[in-house]
């Protein structure tokens, strides 16, 4: 299968590393025009700087936004203006137990993961729709289903995500639109990636057995027994915003590796 993405205007929120860049990445090599986003210009403009280094042919614009509040992304809508490909990725995460989680920790947490979506979808969903064709996706997460235990309030985020792309799919029924969510697991991010370094800094301990123990511990249940890629992560995303992909809409797909123990 050869998929083609040639004259798409693609907008990944929050793609300035991780999962989100290399989406951005996968989105151009199959020739789509790319819109980059980030919180500050310096990181929008460092991504850009990579993502050309990597496909110099590639079409490349780039927001600087944040899509915590109404005007970063009334700021977003404006500056992309039509597009054909949403990929909602920005999110935050911090573990916390759930005694210790203030009410302002649920409300940045509901802000920057559940209404940045809800309010691109809301100001890019009917250009769409009136011209027939188009493709959103809600990078969620395993704990949407798995609801992790550390940080109750992200995971209750995550979950909102698969209502609303559910919802949505229905709201665009039959007019070209398709709206999905996918799911990933425990993923070899800039993120977590740093985050496993300063523990194993802080502990004296190889990052490598760290990583294998963060997955033995917390994801007992992974059938790979490692991180996903975020390349791997990024081809099934790649795959749902392609022509080849148009019988597929209100779904939630995993790239969990396996860890979530359900058949559907």
């Amino acid at each position: 299968m050869i998929i083609s993405l040639k004259g798409r205007r693609a907008l990944v929120t929050g793609s300035t590393a991780g999962i989100g860049f290399a989406t951005a990445t996968a989105l151009a090599q199959a020739g789509a025009n790319v819109v980059l986003n980030g919180r500050s210009m310096a990181a929008v403009d460092a991504a850009a700087k990579r993502l050309a280094a990597a496909i110099p042919d590639a079409e490349i614009a780039g927001v600087a936004a944040d899509l915590g509040t109404a005007d970063g992304a009334a700021k977003l809508a404006d500056e992309v203006g039509e597009l054909e490909i949403l990929v909602n990725n920005v999110g935050i995460a911090e573990p916390k137990p759930f005694f210790e989680t203030s009410d302002t920790d649920w409300e940045k947490h509901f802000a920057v993961n559940v209404m940045s979506g809800m309010r691109l979808f809301r100001a890019l969903l009917p250009g769409m729709m009136r011209r027939g064709w188009g493709r959103i996706i809600f990078v969620s997460s395993e704990s949407a289903l798995h609801i992790p235990t550390e940080m109750i309030h992200y995971g209750m985020t995550k979950t909102a995500q698969l209502a609303i792309s559910r919802g949505l799919a229905e709201v665009a029924a039959g007019s070209g639109v398709t709206v999905n969510a996918v799911l990933p697991g425990p993923t070899r991010s800039e993120g977590l990636l740093g985050f496993i370094e300063s523990m194993a800094t802080a502990a004296n301990e190889d990052p490598t057995k760290l990583e294998q123990a963060l997955i033995e511990n917390h994801r007992p249940t992974s059938l790979i027994g490692r991180l996903a890629d975020v390349e791997e992560v990024a081809n099934m995303i790649v795959y749902l915003v392609s022509p080849q992909a148009s019988a597929t809409t209100g779904a939630a797909l995993r790239v969990d590796g396996g860890i979530v123990r359900a058949i559907p």
